[in-house]
Order: C-alpha cells, then sequence, then structure tokens
C-alpha cells in the first residue's frame, strides 16, 4: 500500500474507533508496527491525532474535514487530470473566480500559463500564480483559515461582490443532485456562495469519492452548475442524476 492510502487508512480508523493501537493498525494495513510509529507520528504533526504509548487517539470529529496538508498529498494525478480538464473549458481573456481547496490548487497550477484574469480565493493559490507570466492577478480581502489558508469572513464576501466574473471554479466536500453542493465549514460555504452569486457560470471539481457524500453546510443546488468535472471512478447513478438535472458531466 502506497504511503498516502496507508495514512488516510490510519486517518480513518482512529477516527472511526477514537482511539486504536499500533498492533490494530498494522494488521489493518499490512505495514509493519515500526512503519506505523512513523505514520503516527506524520499525522501528529498534521493535527489528525494524537499519539499515546502504543496507540493514537483521533483529533478530528466525525464529518470534519482532513488537514490540507495531508489531503494535498492525496490522488494528486487524478486532481490533476481534473484540472486539465476544467481548464480547457475556460477560454483566454475571461475573468474567473477560483476555489480554495487541493483540487482548485491544482487547478492554479494550471491556469499559471495562460491569458486570464483571476481571483483565488486562498493564499496557496495566491502563491501559485503570484509569478504567471500572462495572468492579472486579483487578491482578495479576508481571513485566513490555518492550514488551509482560504480567504474567509466579510471582506472576502465584500471583495466578491464587488466584482462580475465569466466563470466560478467551485471545489466540495460533497455533491449529489438530492442534496447539491455541500461544504464542511460553514464560513468557507458562505465564500463559495458568494463567488457562484458573482459568476455568470460555474464550473465544479469534485474528484469521485465526493459524489456521494453530503456536508453539514449547504451552498447551492445541482441544477445552479453548469458544469462538474470529475474522474472516471464517478459512480454512474450519481453522474447520471446530475445530468438528469440539467448538469454537463465530464469525466477524466
Amino acid at each position: 500500500m502506497a504511503g498516502t492510502d496507508r495514512l488516510r487508512q490510519i486517518t480513518e480508523a482512529v477516527r472511526e474507533a477514537g482511539s486504536i493501537g499500533v498492533a490494530e493498525l498494522a494488521g489493518l494495513t499490512g505495514a509493519s508496527e515500526m512503519t506505523i510509529r512513523r505514520d503516527l507520528e506524520v499525522l501528529s504533526s498534521q493535527g489528525v491525532l494524537e499519539r499515546y504509548r502504543g496507540g493514537a487517539r483521533s483529533l478530528l470529529l466525525r464529518g470534519e474535514e482532513p488537514p490540507f496538508a495531508l489531503r494535498a498529498q492525496e490522488g494528486t494525478e487524478v486532481k490533476r487530470r481534473i484540472a486539465v480538464e476544467a481548464a480547457r473549458l475556460v477560454a483566454d481573456g475571461e475573468s474567473v473566480v477560483l476555489d480554495s481547496g487541493t483540487t482548485c490548487l491544482e487547478v492554479a497550477r494550471v491556469l499559471a500559463q495562460r491569458r486570464l484574469t483571476v481571483m483565488p480565493l486562498s493564499l496557496h493559490a495566491v502563491n501559485a500564480l503570484a509569478e504567471a507570466p500572462q495572468l492579472t492577478l486579483l487578491v482578495p480581502g479576508g481571513r485566513p483559515r490555518p492550514g488551509e489558508l482560504a480567504l474567509t469572513g466579510p471582506l472576502t464576501q465584500a471583495s466578491l461582490a464587488a466584482l462580475r466574473f465569466d466563470t466560478a471554479i467551485i471545489g466540495c466536500c460533497g455533491l449529489t443532485a438530492e442534496s447539491g453542493l455541500t461544504a464542511y465549514d460553514l464560513d468557507d460555504a458562505a465564500v463559495k456562495r458568494a463567488a457562484i452569486a458573482a459568476s455568470r457560470r460555474v464550473i465544479a471539481v469534485a474528484e469521485a469519492t465526493k459524489l456521494s457524500r453530503t456536508a453539514l453546510a449547504f451552498v447551492t443546488p445541482a441544477p445552479a452548475l453548469h458544469a462538474v468535472v470529475t474522474d472516471d471512478a464517478a459512480p454512474d447513478d450519481q453522474t447520471d442524476h446530475l445530468t438528469a438535472a440539467g448538469v454537463t458531466v465530464r469525466k477524466v
């Protein structure tokens, strides 16, 4: 099992159990206890769990999003494919508001070579676009969330309300035809809604696992999305329901 997959499995096992021993994690993952101890040190440094002698206890509640540093290591090849396809839907010269999150950070890296006007909603993406040679970068106000560095709060919403964009590229924590696009964080959901309201069209980018998930904070109903870009592992029943709701779905 690859290291990032094992970290994800350990994170989920600890969160489900509340606390769990090293030997049990070794049996679950097929890794040695020495490897598990190293993995627990990594996850402890990221604020995912707390170590104790012989095991670990979770610091994440059910329904909470794993830390940015952990998510950024996962599925990078899939996120890159999604980013490339989403960028194809954007024409040169457009104005784009780009959401926070790890998939949208990959979109920022692809857009860095384009002639566009872009307002990123995270400091990670701002950094990725800061030296882009042809791109006009707009930086909103706001308060960055620790680790995530997503910009939130009334200053971010005011920045969005003052502008009108051709396209919003929005990440999500969950997306279904029934529940719409959802997020774990209430402040993040409010910023997503403001970005959507300021844009002529909306493209959602989401890995396949998010298309059968609903998070706490409602953002927008599925029919408000013009397109969804996901990967080829997305379940057909979910993508068919989105298509029936009038959303263009692109699998890559």
